[in-house]
């Protein structure tokens, strides 16, 4: 009798409709993640800030565009 009791939903029901809500809410929560992930790829790059004047001359410096001299110089025509 105990077996019928069980079948007839009376035993499970209320757990089996909780790990539904359970599943469904992270399925719903993983899809959200997932959006918000692919929405700030894009963004990414905006959000940087932009390189002082200073960090460019390093930058060229570096890349032996400039000399040490005119690095030295163009440094003090900016403090």
């Amino acid at each position: 009798m105990q077996n019928g009791w069980m079948m007839n939903g009376w035993g499970m029901g209320p757990v089996m409709g909780i790990l539904m809500l359970l599943f469904w809410g992270l399925v719903i929560f993983g899809m959200i993640l997932a959006v918000r992930w692919l929405l700030s790829r894009g963004t990414s790059g905006e959000k940087a800030l932009p390189e002082t004047p200073l960090e460019i001359l390093k930058k060229r410096y570096a890349r032996g565009e400039i000399s040490k001299e005119e690095l030295d110089r163009m440094s003090k025509d900016l403090e």
